[in-house]
C-alpha cells in the first residue's frame, strides 16, 4: 500500500513565517495602510489572495488588493537569503522515503521561484515526488484546492498533511483527510488541535521518529 505525506512548506520545512509577517506589514505601510503585526502573523499560511482582506477588509482588497501583492513580493524578495531550513527538514523528507517508502508531494501555496529555491536550500529535489506551487489553483488555504492538486500528482492510496497553521488543518478537513501539526509556524498547540489536528509536534525531528505511526487515511 502506497502513502502520501503532503507536507507544507513555508513555516513547516523552512523558516518563513516571521519573514512574510514582516514583508506584509511593510507592503500595507507602504500604501498608507496601518495594520498589527500580530494580525498578519495570525494569517500566514493562507494565499496572498486571501490575505490582505481578511487583515484589512474587504475594501482594502477591493481597492489595493493587487498593489498590495506586488508590494509584499518586493520586501520579501530580498529576505530570501536569509532563509533557513527548519532543524530536521532535510532529514524527514530523505528518511519518508528511503527508510519508510512514503511518497513526498510539496503542496506549497508560495510563488514557483520560490518554492524552486526552497527545493535546493532543503536539497530534496531527488527526494520529492512532486510539488504545487500558487500557480496550481485559483484559491488557496484555507480551500483544499491546492491539496486536491497536490494528491492529482501522485499515484497513493492513502496521505496525511503534515503542516504549521490552523489553515493547514482547515484545507484538510475540507476533504477529510487527517493532519498533523507542527508548532513551528507559531500556532499553539491546542489552537491546532481545535482545528482539526490529531497530533502536534514540537519539531521535525519529532515527527519523524513516529513517522510510521502517522494516522494515513484512504483518499
Amino acid at each position: 500500500m502506497t502513502n502520501t505525506l503532503l507536507l507544507d512548506v513555508d513555516g513547516t520545512l523552512v523558516d518563513t513565517n516571521y519573514h512574510h509577517a514582516v514583508a506584509w506589514v511593510r507592503a500595507f505601510g507602504s500604501a498608507g495602510i496601518a495594520v498589527p503585526a500580530w494580525k498578519v502573523h495570525r494569517s500566514i499560511g493562507m494565499g496572498g489572495d486571501r490575505l490582505v482582506e481578511a487583515v484589512a477588509g474587504e475594501h482594502v482588497e477591493a481597492e489595493h488588493g493587487d498593489e498590495l501583492r506586488k508590494a509584499w513580493e518586493h520586501e520579501f524578495e530580498p529576505m530570501l537569503r536569509e532563509i533557513r531550513p527548519l532543524e530536521g527538514a532535510h532529514r524527514l523528507v530523505t528518511s519518508a522515503v528511503s527508510e519508510h517508502g512514503l511518497h513526498v508531494v510539496l503542496a506549497s501555496s508560495g510563488k514557483r521561484e520560490h518554492v524552486e529555491h526552497y527545493l535546493d536550500l532543503l536539497d530534496v529535489r531527488d527526494a520529492v515526488t512532486a510539488f504545487t506551487t500558487s500557480e496550481d489553483a485559483e484559491d488557496s488555504k484555507p480551500a483544499p484546492d491546492l491539496l486536491q492538486v497536490a494528491l492529482s500528482h501522485v499515484d497513493t492510496e492513502r496521505a496525511v498533511v503534515i503542516g504549521d497553521s490552523v489553515w493547514d488543518c482547515e484545507a484538510a478537513k475540507r476533504i477529510g483527510l487527517p493532519v498533523v501539526a507542527l508548532r513551528t509556524g507559531g500556532f499553539g498547540e491546542a489552537e491546532l488541535r481545535e482545528h482539526g489536528a490529531s497530533a502536534v509536534y514540537e519539531g521535525l525531528d519529532n515527527l519523524r521518529a513516529d513517522l510510521a505511526d502517522l494516522p494515513f487515511a484512504t483518499v
